[in-house]
């Protein structure tokens, strides 16, 4: 695949973990802890391959309105998954970022966001941008009330969460969605979308690739 046909960021909804743990007989939780597995080796592919930035939409604001149970557990995934994952992404030059608010998360989350933040602040071989407890929609009302003096597209796209982070050129959702579900609404305006009736915990490198070869196919045009 030639360099130029390469997209810069790919961003991923995961979607399918509990509906994949049904169809395999197993508690819903055990989706989530296959598709936690199944992110590190998707992420790590998606750098080999030579995607500069890769984000991914692991809690919206809205999954908070799930059981108790099922939010606490996602809540001690994700500590789990930065403790166990963090030096295999430091030692390889990945900067991790987590888009995101972070009232009403635990202070032992918080806890793990910033040692993460910090700890890979000065890599530069790739970004990987988490959004956790997070909304398009409320991203873009929090840019606009944090612009100050004249609001424009330039000013708005500055005063996003870590505007470091480019425009999307490919979205991959999984499970056979078809839907944005508010997943970077502002860098995804002009990215080509890839849906797969793939379950996020059975997706592999494979997958992946199958999507960078139809990203490659397409002409983009940008509203030309």
């Amino acid at each position: 695949m030639p360099n130029n046909s390469l997209p810069t960021h790919v961003g991923i909804i995961l979607d399918g973990n509990r509906r994949w743990a049904k169809q395999q007989g197993l508690p819903s939780l055990e989706g989530h802890r296959r598709g936690a597995e199944t992110f590190k080796q998707i992420s790590l592919h998606a750098f080999e391959k030579g995607v500069s930035c890769l984000s991914a939409y692991i809690f919206s604001q809205e999954n908070w309105q799930r059981t108790d149970e099922e939010v606490g557990y996602l809540m001690q995934l994700v500590m789990k998954a930065v403790e166990s994952y963090l030096d295999e992404y430091h030692k390889r030059g990945i900067k991790i970022v987590v888009l995101g608010r972070r009232e009403g998360l635990r202070r032992k989350v918080l806890d793990a966001i910033k040692h993460t933040e910090e700890k890979t602040k000065d890599n530069a071989k790739g970004i990987l941008a988490l959004c956790f407890n997070y909304g398009g929609q409320q991203e873009i009302a929090d840019a606009a009330t944090a612009v100050k003096g004249e609001m424009s597209v330039e000013s708005l796209r500055q005063a996003l969460y870590e505007p470091a982070v480019p425009d999307l050129d490919l979205v991959i959702r999984t499970s056979g969605e078809q839907r944005l579900s508010g997943f970077m609404l502002w860098r995804a305006a002009y990215a080509e979308l890839y849906f797969t009736p793939v379950m996020w915990p059975a997706f592999t490198p494979n997958d992946f690739d199958a999507a960078l070869d139809d990203y490659a196919s397409r002409q983009r045009r940008f509203g030309q």
